[in-house]
């Protein structure tokens, strides 16, 4: 290895997360700062999804309903006049 090319590695990094927690772990930076972390991260907690864009889904959902009725109103038969002949 060439000498004087490689960052300083330090073996006590501190790492702080959003929600609060922090833990220590080996890095090229002194101290991290992340958005998320195994404390709160859904797939670590057990949680569902923490976002989501309700009006997009409900959205959908009205427009698969549109779509439905639309559907039925097609498929739906209507009743035939009778004509009098003369």
């Amino acid at each position: 290895m060439k000498k004087d090319i490689h960052p300083k590695y330090y073996y006590q990094a501190k790492v702080t997360c959003q929600c609060g927690n922090t833990f220590i772990t080996g890095s090229t930076k002194p101290e991290l700062h992340v958005d998320i972390c195994s404390a709160c991260h859904p797939f670590f907690t057990g949680g569902g999804e923490k976002f989501i864009n309700r009006g997009r889904v409900d959205r959908f959902r009205a427009k698969m309903a549109a779509a439905q009725a639309f559907r039925e109103k097609k498929n739906k038969k209507k009743p035939q006049k009778k004509v009098a002949q003369a």
